[in-house]
């Protein structure tokens, strides 16, 4: 997304609104591009501790981990309700992040109910 977001942010929110995300001075997008790439850099990062995470045998650790990346995609959630509901230019678009924060928490949970049936049976 680093490297297409103009033509993302015209795809996903229409052509006013992508000018509008993208910044009016030269200073904002600097800010914006800025972002983008520490963000992007946290996406591998996170990536690369759950590729590691994977070959670890240890099925507590497993359900610690999933705990914490419930409590992460819910913090997400709550986020953007407070926070990116309030900014007009993003539209109706942080009620579909908030449903797939939500999705992605419970696809965590459904992980820790399947774990904790094979410990219990």
């Amino acid at each position: 997304m680093m490297f297409y977001s103009d033509e993302f942010f015209v795809f996903s929110h229409g052509e006013t609104q992508a000018t509008k995300l993208l910044g009016s001075t030269q200073h904002d997008r600097l800010l914006i591009r800025t972002s983008h790439s520490f963000s992007g850099l946290l996406l591998f990062a996170v990536g690369f501790f759950l590729f590691m995470v994977a070959f670890v045998k240890d099925v507590d650790f497993h359900a610690f981990f999933a705990k914490g990346c419930v409590l992460l995609h819910v913090a997400m959630a709550v986020w953007r309700i407070y926070f990116d509901s309030k900014i007009e230019v993003l539209g109706h678009a942080w009620l579909r992040l908030v449903v797939g924060d939500i999705a992605l928490g419970v696809s965590w949970v459904l992980f820790l109910v399947y774990s904790w049936r094979e410990k219990y049976d």
